[in-house]
Parts: C-alpha cells; sequence; structure tokens
C-alpha cells in the first residue's frame, strides 16, 4: 500500500492500514521545492524533516494487531509527486494507493499518473470538489477497463475510490453540537440514514428499526461524562453493533439506528429552497411594514366613513378617499362640514404616506445591492451554533447544519475563506473578525447560544476561542476540533474539571476520515462510514465467496457482536450486479433500476458463495474479513 500525502490524514491512515490491516505500507512525503539556487530554504527544510520525523514514528508505533509480520514501513520524501517519484515508491508493483494532499489538483494529476503506470491499481484519491470527484472515478475506472481488451470490467479486482475527510467529519461534529440528530451515508444507488435516539421512558417500548447499530455512552449528555475523550476513566463508553441481549439489557442509554433505506436523491440544503425568491419579509423591515399597515387601514376607515356620510356608492367613495390622499380632488368648498373634515384627514394622511413611500424605496433598493453582502446576526436571535471557521471542514458543517434546519451564527477572519460564499448564499449571519475576540464573540450572541463549534485548523485558536466564549457564557457547550489526541484530553479534562455543568467533545477530523480511507484501499465497494462518538462505523458491499466468516453460515450465525452484522442482501443477478449497488441499465436506456437489496433478512437463511451482502463492520471487524489471507487470494485470482 503506498500512501501520499503530509498531513494528520496521512499519518492517520499509515498507522490503521499497519495497525488493523496488517498491510506493507510505503508513504511518499512532500518536500520543500529548491529555491533558484537549487538549496532548500532553512525553514522548509526544518519543516520536511520533521514531517519525515513524525509521520516514521507514527508508523513504527503502529503494531500490527493481527500477529502477520509485515515488513518495516518505508517513508520516502519527493519535491513533485511526478511518474518518477511514483515509480520509485513502487506504484507499478503495488495493490493500492492512496493521495491524500490537501491540494486536488496535485492528487488529480498523480490519480492520472499513477493509473497509466498501474491500470489495475485501486486508487483512494481525496478530493474536496465532489461533482469533479464524480467525473474522475468513471474517467480513471473506463481507463482501467480500456486498459485490458477482452476482460469483463466488473471482474477487475480495482477501482476508484474518491472521499472527502470533510463530508466524513461532517456528520460527527454537527451531532457533536446537536442531540439526536441523524447521519446519513449516501453512495450511488443507495442512501442509509442512521439517527441517534434518546433512551426510551418509563413504560415506553424502544423502536430498534431495521437494526440497532450502535448504543451510545453512557455519559453522552452528562457533562461529568467521558465521551469527549480518547482517555479511558472507567466510564462506560459507546458499543457498536451490539447483540439484542445487550440492547435490552442497556437500560437509560440512547441508541443509534438504521431508520430509512431509500434511493439515493441528491438533496438541497433547507436554506436553499428559502432563499431562492425574495420575500415581503427580506424587502422591508419589520416597523416598515407596520407603518404600511396602519396606513392603509387608516385610509380603508377613511373611505368608509365617507361612503356612510356622503350616501354615495361605495366604490365611488373609495375612489375620492384615493383623491384626496394623493391631494387631486378640488378643495371641499361648499360642501357638508362632514365631507370636508374628511378631506382634511385624508390630506393628512397623505402627507404621512409620502416619507413612508420613500423609506420603502430606499430599504427595497438597499437590500437588492445588499442580496450578496453577510446578514449580521438579529438582536433577537437565541438558542443558535456559533459556527468558528469556514475553512473545508466549518463548510461541509454549516451545509449539514442547513439540511437540519438548525440556526447558526459563522465567525470567520477570513473574508475570502472558501465558506463565504455558501453563507451568503444560505443567508446565515456571520460575523468578520478574529474568532478569538470577546468582541466577536458577543456580536455573535455567544451570551445567548446554544452551542460552540470551534473548527478552524488552529488548536491554539479553537482552544483560546472556547475558553473566550466560557467566560462569556459558563454552561455553553463546546466542541473542538484538536489534532493531538493526548492535548485534546487534556484540554478535555481541564475544561470539565473548571465547567462541570457544561459539556465539552473533542474531534479530529483525521481520526474520522482514515477508516474510510483505508477500508477503500482494500479493495471493497465501501459505502460510507458514519461516526458514534469517537469511533467510526464502516458499510460495506461483501461478495460472500472467500469469506469462511460468511459462506454456509445463516444471518444469525454470521452475526458477531462488535465485529460485523450483515443487514441486507443483494437480490441482484451476478451478471447485473455493479460495484455502486445499482442494476446495470435496462436495455435502451441510461438509466439504472432500483437496486435489489432485501431488509429484514430471517436469522435462518443460508448465504450462498453468489450472494453479496451491505454488512455494517467496525474497523476491526472489516480488517479480518479483509484480511491478509484473504487480498493474497485475490491477487491470485487476478493473476
Amino acid at each position: 500500500m503506498i500512501v501520499c500525502g503530509g498531513d494528520a490524514l496521512a499519518e492517520r491512515l499509515a498507522a490503521e492500514l499497519r495497525s488493523l490491516y496488517g498491510e506493507q505500507v510505503t508513504v511518499v512525503v512532500p518536500t520543500a521545492p529548491p529555491d533558484p539556487s537549487g538549496r532548500t530554504a532553512p525553514a522548509a527544510r526544518v519543516r520536511a524533516t520533521a514531517l519525515l520525523a513524525r509521520m516514521q514514528s507514527v508508523i513504527n508505533r503502529s503494531t500490527p494487531e493481527n500477529g502477520h509480520p509485515v515488513a518495516p514501513p518505508q517513508v520516502q520524501q519527493a519535491t513533485v509527486l511526478d511518474e518518477q517519484a511514483l515509480s520509485d515508491a513502487g506504484v507499478t508493483g503495488a495493490t493500492a494507493l492512496a493521495l491524500v494532499h490537501d491540494d486536488d489538483e496535485t492528487n488529480i494529476r498523480a490519480a492520472l499518473a499513477a493509473r497509466r503506470l498501474n491500470p489495475q491499481l485501486r486508487l483512494v484519491i481525496r478530493l474536496y470538489n465532489r461533482s469533479l470527484g464524480r467525473h474522475l472515478a468513471d474517467l480513471l475506472d473506463q481507463a482501467a477497463a480500456l486498459s485490458t481488451p477482452g476482460l469483463d470490467p466488473e471482474a477487475l479486482d480495482t477501482s476508484t475510490t474518491v472521499l472527502s475527510d470533510a463530508d466524513t467529519a461532517a456528520p460527527a461534529l454537527a451531532a457533536s453540537a446537536v442531540a439526536g440528530t441523524s447521519k446519513v451515508v449516501q453512495a450511488d444507488g443507495l442512501l442509509l440514514r442512521a439517527v441517534e435516539r434518546n433512551p426510551p421512558g418509563r413504560g415506553e417500548v424502544p423502536d430498534p428499526g431495521l437494526a440497532t447499530l450502535a448504543l451510545l455512552s453512557a455519559t453522552t449528555n452528562d457533562p461529568a461524562g467521558a465521551e469527549g475523550s480518547d482517555a479511558d476513566d472507567g466510564r462506560e463508553g459507546p458499543l457498536l453493533l451490539p447483540d439484542d441481549l445487550t440492547v435490552a439489557a442497556a437500560t437509560g442509554r440512547g441508541t443509534v439506528v438504521l431508520e430509512a433505506v431509500t434511493p439515493a436523491e441528491r438533496a438541497t440544503p433547507a436554506w436553499s429552497s428559502a432563499t431562492r425568491g425574495m420575500p415581503l419579509g427580506s424587502l422591508f423591515s419589520r416597523r416598515l411594514r407596520w407603518s404600511l399597515f396602519g396606513l392603509a387601514a387608516s385610509v380603508l376607515g377613511l373611505a368608509i366613513a365617507t361612503w356612510a356620510t356622503s350616501g354615495v356608492p361605495p366604490l365611488h367613495a373609495g375612489y375620492l378617499t384615493l383623491l384626496d390622499l394623493f391631494a387631486i380632488d378640488d378643495p371641499a368648498i361648499g360642501e357638508p362640514a362632514s365631507r370636508k373634515v374628511l378631506q382634511l384627514l385624508t390630506g393628512f394622511a397623505g402627507l404621512l404616506l409620502l416619507p413612508v413611500l420613500l423609506a420603502a424605496v430606499l430599504e427595497a433598493l438597499g437590500t437588492f445591492r445588499g442580496t450578496g453582502a453577510l446578514r449580521r446576526p438579529p438582536r433577537g436571535l437565541s438558542g443558535h451554533i456559533v459556527l468558528l471557521g469556514l475553512g473545508k471542514v466549518g463548510t461541509r458543517v454549516l451545509s449539514r447544519l442547513g439540511e437540519l434546519g438548525i440556526p447558526v451564527v459563522c465567525v470567520e477572519e477570513d473574508p475570502e475563506a472558501r465558506g463565504i460564499p455558501l453563507a451568503r448564499g444560505l443567508r446565515v449571519p456571520t460575523v468578520i473578525g478574529d474568532a478569538t475576540s470577546d468582541a466577536v464573540l458577543e456580536a455573535a450572541k455567544i451570551h445567548r447560544a446554544h452551542a460552540l463549534l470551534a473548527l478552524t485548523s488552529a488548536d491554539t485558536t479553537n482552544l483560546e476561542a472556547a475558553l473566550s466564549a466560557r467566560a462569556l457564557n459558563p454552561d455553553l457547550r463546546v466542541v473542538l476540533r484538536l489534532y493531538d489526541d493526548a492535548f485534546a484530553a487534556a484540554v478535555y479534562r481541564t475544561l470539565r474539571a473548571a465547567h462541570p455543568r457544561a459539556l465539552t467533545r473533542s474531534r479530529s477530523v483525521s481520526t474520522l476520515a482514515a477508516p474510510a480511507f483505508a477500508g477503500a484501499m482494500m479493495g471493497r465497494q465501501i459505502l460510507g462510514a458514519i461516526p458514534v462518538e469517537r469511533g467510526v462505523l464502516l458499510f460495506a458491499a461483501l461478495e460472500v465467496a472467500g469469506h469462511p466468516q460468511l459462506e454456509g453460515r445463516t444471518i444469525a450465525e454470521s452475526f458477531r457482536a462488535g465485529h460485523w452484522r450483515v443487514l441486507a442482501l443483494d437480490a441482484t443477478a451476478p451478471a447485473e450486479r455493479r460495484p455502486d449497488l445499482a442494476a446495470s441499465p435496462a436495455e435502451g436506456t441510461s438509466t439504472h433500476r432500483p437496486t435489489g437489496l432485501v431488509w429484514n433478512l430471517h436469522d435462518g437463511y443460508v448465504l450462498r458463495p453468489q450472494d453479496r451482502v451491505v454488512l455494517a463492520a467496525t474497523r476491526q471487524g472489516l480488517a479480518e474479513l479483509l484480511g491478509r489471507g484473504h487480498t493474497s487470494r485475490r491477487a491470485a485470482h487476478r493473476t
């Protein structure tokens, strides 16, 4: 396995492949390019040396858990990730290549070069642009199929998987700030929804849904609990894939259940549909709307009074009132006194109407001019979430919170940040300024907020912002994005001790994303992953043949608590199956037929070698299913 990258995701991914799957790993880390004189700048050389040492240390500490002897890991350096660098890393004889640089263009260039060098190489690419990722995966898979004439493309043990660490981590970060949210796994042709449910009340019968995927820790909603750190301080944590007896005995604990299974549809954020039009409330302020309503009511009253006192028809009475309102009627000389009084009152109402109309024009003009501007937090806002940082992760979390319809106020120091256009398009209130400043936090209404999500890329900034926010709101729920686990545990314990009544959580994006990347490198169709507190649950589509843990066993016998659980059976004919779980296109059409997945399987059904199943697995469980022995058999069969 080859991993190309130099950030936390590359470190965690390499350690995951070595410790859980027992794979031989080669890591290619970037180095700074030389200056015109041919020498590397001292600062860049120091950073490259520190990165190389840290990567080597992380991989060496990851001891294989399956007991298989594995060759020592290799760490190489490359200034440019071109064909020469890939060849030096051994890409022509590698099984899988992960391109996890933070730059999409670098990963795309390397993916195209790697596919030319090894058409049957399994590629896992980190891309933020999801639309581009779908097209790139189709292109690279097509190139792999055409490179082997006469061989069925579906028989190739090769694939291109495009993943995003921000997309993987966003549901967990959003769920940490909002209790009871759902997590969605969306693949081509399939959508799985896992929902967190609170413990049932007395006398209530819990709904298990299609399957119970996890038991939440007993301290999920306990400020003094231990869920926010990686340290084990004696409290019971989350339990993935429990059996029925364990679920029945676990009273007072929330659950994560598989609630709905539907064909995948591209959903748009709930806020986007509300911002397509231009409602009246966004054009005119509330005070101006009340002023217009009051004037309209007074004019209507004057028209009714004119009709009642003059005896003219109602329509003519309204016409006379409008003429008086706009000062275009003749003076009521020689008319009854009532007519004169009403004309004076109507003229006075017309004088009041002029400034109101002018204010309406100015407000509407300002609104149209400011549609591209960022909104300010409204005065009465409360119970919202303050989101710090609109980078890659913050943008995905903002989109996720928007889909859930949760009020958010964003804080970003850079007015040109990646997530600013999304915040502007969703009409989300945004404050531009330093997130650690008390004035900026007060402008974001932190004292009336429900939670704080500190998602900047700097640990110190997130910590300082959390401390400043807690000084303004001691009971605030805080979710920190921190890289170093030891530092996260120390921060968690300190904040918990200082504010025992407030919830504190810490999350690492690389830790949440690495299992999905590692599973995709093992050569199976990984549908996605859902974070459960600090753990990760993977969904995969697996052929039963060659897996003694599944083949010839019943559904009940194949279930291994804490490791894997069969959720569905693919009833599609083997000749029509596709890796994305969608049936092959109908004749004469370009659209896929619905998936043939069968849910709620009978416990006595015996799995056959030709079956394909959808299962949920932990990292250790998937590693055991995709062990080295099975990998070797696949490679021998491919040869």
